[in-house]
């Protein structure tokens, strides 16, 4: 069980790391610039955990980097900032926060991981408790916002399921990096022929791009998908309400204000739920294959 707290507690890096980047983008980088955005949040992210890594892609990683990369950053950044503009942060918010049950039942149809009672309890309690942190539910709905909040969300859980099922026998910090890398670079063509030239930046944008590439992508992806490898993924999914929760309880502490009822009740919900989906028993993991490493120079 010491284990399994370890890996929770290595999940919730990401959603927490990802509750402080909504206020980082909003107070410190350039508006207008979502492809660029995403390219700079990306690819410099993906560079430097391959140079950690040390490894480049090998047989069918090619070409399962590149759907990755699409799915868990190239294409879901751009949703995720398309659906920020044209929704209120609530209620886009409580679409994502639909994540525990997506990625639940595309684990169990690509993984046979079938999802227990605790686990749909824990989601329901989850999502209901984001609902009362946020207030959503009474605000009007751009239908294309919400399509991309959707997209974004089927998108992200099946490419985080192919994650955890294909790099079952791979480090998580080297396909990390591979994502990182693919999305990235196939945003780039897209943001030059969209938005022309790169955003001109201070040096406060250039510390917020730093802190959202370091901590907010590459730290917390490589938290997330070593987390995927060693829990179930409905579990992971949970853990991912934390996001939601950062965001809230960083917007009340600078705004200064004290958290209403409700949303101590909605905190307390995803607590208990994160809590309810917790793995009884210890989750192991093949032993991965024996493999030489592959060195660029």
């Amino acid at each position: 069980m010491e284990n399994t707290l370890r890996w929770v507690l290595v999940t919730a890096i990401a959603p927490i790391a990802w509750g402080t980047n909504y206020f980082v983008t909003h107070e410190y980088l350039p508006a207008g610039y979502p492809l660029y955005g995403a390219v700079l949040r990306a690819l410099p992210a993906g560079l430097l955990l391959l140079c950690i890594a040390r490894r480049l892609p090998h047989g069918a990683w090619w070409w399962r980097s590149l759907v990755l990369g699409i799915c868990n950053m190239g294409a879901f950044f751009a949703l995720i900032y398309v659906a920020s503009q044209l929704l209120p942060v609530s209620l886009a918010s409580t679409i994502m926060s639909a994540t525990p049950l997506t990625m639940a039942l595309f684990a169990w149809a690509l993984l046979a991981e079938r999802p227990t009672l605790p686990v749909l309890v824990g989601a329901g309690a989850g999502i209901t408790g984001v609902c009362l942190l946020l207030g959503a539910g009474t605000t009007a709905a751009d239908l294309r916002g919400v399509a991309a909040s959707v997209a974004a969300l089927l998108m992200s859980s099946g490419g985080y399921i192919l994650t955890k099922k294909w790099g079952r026998s791979a480090s998580p910090l080297a396909t990390t990096s591979w994502q990182l890398v693919a999305g990235g670079l196939v945003l780039i063509p897209f943001a030059v022929a969209v938005e022309g030239g790169p955003p001109a930046m201070d040096l406060s944008a250039i510390a917020g791009f730093g802190y959202v590439g370091l901590i907010a992508t590459a730290l917390a992806f490589t938290a997330w998908f070593t987390g995927l490898r060693h829990l179930p993924a409905a579990t992971v999914g949970l853990i991912g309400l934390l996001n939601p929760v950062t965001g809230v309880l960083l917007g009340t502490t600078l705004s200064g204000e004290l958290l209403t009822v409700p949303q101590l009740a909605g905190l307390a919900l995803v607590l208990a739920g994160i809590t309810l989906a917790r793995p009884r028993r210890e989750t192991t993991v093949a032993p991965a294959p024996a493999e030489p490493p592959k060195v660029y120079r």
